[in-house]
């Protein structure tokens, strides 16, 4: 292939394909001077780069992309999904083994939920599963203090809007009481930043834990509390397979 046929992406976009960043911190980093393409300081992200160019980030010329990959991860409750904290609370990124190579959460987990989390060395990879036009389908199980009223939660799945904001459908259903707690299984597609506790809270049901089961078609299933598991690459190709061709493995 020449190189006036070759592909051209954002410089942006290939680093955090190169798994050195998220594509927002990459952008902050060519805003900074830190990056360079053929020997030219950058210093706007609006820059488009091929296989033939040279790229260079604080003076060390960027690697070839690993292929991409994915791991389950049970995220317990105190840790934020956030590799740097401005308050000094301790990390999912902090907790992780040290072998794993650096990775980007999809989606997220506030510092008071636990679960699945899955983590990726690809942050396109990361950006896309997270996005709800996936599609894939979050499950929860989650605690609530208060009387739960079931015709409430099943109107759940018409969607609600509070405070301006609107919310689409959540499945939500009654599991057990538990004297003054009850818990609740919710389903939903979109995510939102603390969506679940919101909603229900709204309801007047104060959630006391939640945990997210699942993440599409990847399960929290019998991993321990901070134990990390990679996805099989061939359960990852099929998977990929229904969220777009995007992550075929490129390599530089």
């Amino acid at each position: 292939m020449s190189e006036a046929s070759e592909p051209a992406e954002r410089v942006a976009k290939l680093l955090a394909r190169a798994g050195l960043c998220s594509r927002r911190d990459a952008e902050r980093w060519i805003t900074a001077g830190r990056v360079s393409v053929d020997g030219q300081v950058l210093t706007s992200p609006a820059v488009t780069v091929t296989a033939a160019s040279e790229i260079r980030v604080d003076g060390t010329p960027l690697a070839d992309p690993e292929r991409p990959r994915l791991w389950r991860y049970h995220k317990p409750a105190g840790l934020v999904t956030t590799h740097r904290d401005e308050r000094g609370r301790p990390t999912v990124f902090d907790a992780l083994p040290k072998e794993l190579p650096r990775v980007i959460s999809v989606g997220r987990l506030d510092l008071n939920s636990e679960g699945l989390l899955l983590l990726s060395n690809n942050g396109v990879l990361a950006r896309r599963l997270e996005l709800p036009a996936t599609g894939w389908l979050r499950r929860y199980k989650v605690r609530v203090h208060g009387e739960v009223d079931p015709d409430r939660l099943a109107a759940l799945e018409k969607g609600i809007t509070i405070e301006g904001v609107a919310y689409g459908s959540i499945r939500a259903s009654l599991e057990r009481r538990q004297r003054s707690n009850a818990w609740i299984a919710v389903a939903l597609r979109e995510g939102k930043n603390r969506e679940v506790r919101r909603v229900l809270e709204h309801l007047g049901l104060p959630v006391t834990r939640l945990i997210r089961l699942s993440f599409g078609p990847f399960q929290l299933g019998n991993l321990a509390r901070g134990e990390v598991a990679e996805v099989p690459k061939k359960v990852l190709a099929e998977q990929l397979g229904n969220a777009g061709p995007a992550y075929a493995d490129r390599r530089r």
